[in-house]
């Protein structure tokens, strides 16, 4: 019941965030057709996040860096094992590429048990109060430990491994590319080369305003993932809570009819050894 009232706050909340998500997505990318140069000379960068011009870069990948989504509790069913399963399936795919992974890892379920299905993997960041509230504060933190590592070159893609929430039954585990930001792409909208899109004019200038709309498309992409995994989270444990529930009422019933019988076979033995004495002691 618990689970249930959550997860329809739950599907309101992404269903509420998806219109913005999907529009802020069309409109980044009309943007990025519009602007053909990127420059840094004119702005004042003070932390990674605000380095628009090399997160917009498209670089050989050497290390891929999986921002893993799982939850801080279990009794969920088989969310987080299905999630961990693709995450260990994919850091095996770019190990055979010869593409090196780092971890950063949302929640306490996937931290402890990549560490034991995954001991060989480099785990750079994990992060506990986001799988427990996502805002887009707590993304924003994510963010830019993302943007920090991919502007030093440690990593030269990210990725992230999440959940797209469908209905209470069911959702589907996928891989949302973040960085480099080219290669973003949040489903459903595709731009097509042949429309002609009109034209922007940017005050004060593209590159300010760049440098103010990659870190809101970035943070909102992960705020984005992260209210679908909690909605898939909650509609999984929701599920499980339900199949255990009739699965404990089953075993009751059943467990009540052996005790019955054997208590039945219980009585009726006495009452033999009992007739039987009887008889005995007659003859």
């Amino acid at each position: 019941m618990v689970a249930a009232a959550k997860v329809k706050k739950a599907e309101n909340t992404v269903k509420a965030s998806r219109p913005f998500t999907l529009e802020l997505n069309s409109m980044f990318n009309k943007l990025l057709h519009s602007v053909t140069s990127y420059s840094s000379q004119t702005l004042k960068i003070k932390s990674a996040i605000d380095n628009y011009p090399e997160l917009l870069q498209v670089r050989d990948i050497k290390t891929v860096g999986l921002l893993v989504i799982t939850s801080n509790k279990g009794l969920a069913g088989a969310y987080n094992a299905n999630i961990i399963r693709r995450t260990v399936q994919t850091v095996a795919e770019y190990k055979k590429q010869g593409i090196n992974t780092i971890l950063f890892i949302v929640g306490q379920k996937g931290i402890s048990t990549l560490k034991k299905k995954c001991p060989e993997c480099e785990i750079a960041k994990t992060y506990l109060a986001v799988a427990n509230e996502p805002t887009a504060e707590n993304s924003l933190v994510v963010v830019e430990d993302m943007a920090e590592y991919f502007v030093s070159h440690k990593i030269d893609k990210i990725e992230i491994i999440t959940t797209r929430f469908k209905n209470m039954m069911s959702y589907f585990i996928e891989n949302w590319t973040v960085l480099p930001l080219k290669n973003v792409n949040y489903d459903t909208e595709k731009i097509h080369d042949n429309v002609i899109e009109p034209l922007m004019e940017f005050t004060p200038d593209k590159h300010n305003i760049l440098q103010k709309i990659v870190p809101m498309y970035m943070s909102n992409i992960l705020f984005q993932s992260l209210l679908e995994a909690q909605a898939s989270e909650l509609a999984s444990r929701m599920t499980a809570m339900s199949a255990a529930s009739n699965n404990a009422e089953k075993m009751l019933t059943e467990l009540s009819v052996q005790y019955n019988k054997t208590r039945q076979f219980a009585i009726t033995q006495e009452i033999i050894e009992v007739v039987t004495g009887a008889n005995a002691q007659v003859g």
